[in-house]
């Protein structure tokens, strides 16, 4: 696992942004070798999907053969909602580059069978050959995509039932009323993202620092899902100073060093 510790959230930002491009860029994809990407939605990828938009305007990187699979989307909402993870994506990324709408694909919480959709999900992946690189973040109890503390670390695209504190933490989207919160999600598994190519999690701001902690200092535990990565041959974690607070002062000396050489 690869730690990089930038000084704050608009430089995890640009260097996820720039990273991604490089990686795009170098697949030297084409129609019928598409790269295939997994993308979050939440708090932490927003900066990152801003540079690349801007590299996108600034014609330093193309989507038109870029192939992406979001994490996870709510049951029940409309795919237009202001809190669909439909409409985030398209409002931060895909209505400002030049993606082909036809290799978008997101999870649909409106399914007729939503156990069928989960499993069509995962044939779709397989039918591209896997994902090549997964972007990712992780909320404060160190979970991610919606596999919450608890959540088996083999798990598959599935139906999520959504904790408590989920709930509260996501009644700010809507209106601190919880009776809106949707209480369901559908959600990649823990396995399919092990399963890509790479992965690069983004964790910035204190709030996360005893995520960090977790995942870097401690073992691996399904009560902190995003730990299962220490397992994953080429995993990046970027994040910021505020995200170190909780680490030894020898774990950050040790990760700033090996950079530098």
């Amino acid at each position: 696992m690869r730690i990089l510790i930038h000084k704050n959230y608009e430089d995890v930002s640009h260097w996820s942004a720039e990273y991604l491009a490089h990686k795009i860029n170098a697949h030297h994809a084409a129609s019928d070798k598409p790269f295939v990407l997994g993308l979050p939605t939440g708090s932490s990828p927003i900066g990152t999907y801003q540079r690349l938009v801007e590299l996108y305007r600034e014609g330093k990187v193309s989507f038109k053969n870029v192939v992406t699979f979001n994490m996870d989307e709510y049951v029940g909402i409309p795919e237009d909602h202001a809190e669909s993870y439909h409409y985030f994506m398209h409002y931060h990324l895909f209505n400002h580059v030049d993606i082909p709408k036809e290799n978008i694909h997101i999870l649909n919480g409106n399914a007729a069978d939503l156990e069928a959709e989960c499993r069509e999900y995962e044939n779709a992946i397989k039918s591209y050959g896997g994902i090549e690189f997964f972007l990712g973040g992780i909320g404060p109890d160190g979970h991610i995509a919606f596999n919450e503390p608890g959540s088996s670390l083999s798990s598959l695209t599935r139906v999520k039932t959504l904790t408590y504190d989920t709930i509260v933490a996501n009644s700010r989207f809507f209106d601190n009323d919880l009776d809106k919160v949707p209480k369901m999600a559908l959600t990649v598994g823990v396995a399919t993202v092990m399963a890509a190519r790479e992965v690069l999690i983004i964790i910035p701001g204190y709030s996360k620092a005893r995520a960090l902690r977790q995942v870097v200092e401690e073992g691996i535990n399904h009560m902190w899902t995003v730990s299962m990565f220490q397992l994953h041959p080429k995993c990046i974690i970027v994040c910021d100073d505020a995200a170190t607070m909780e680490l030894r002062v020898a774990t950050v000396k040790y990760f700033k060093d090996i950079e530098k050489l």
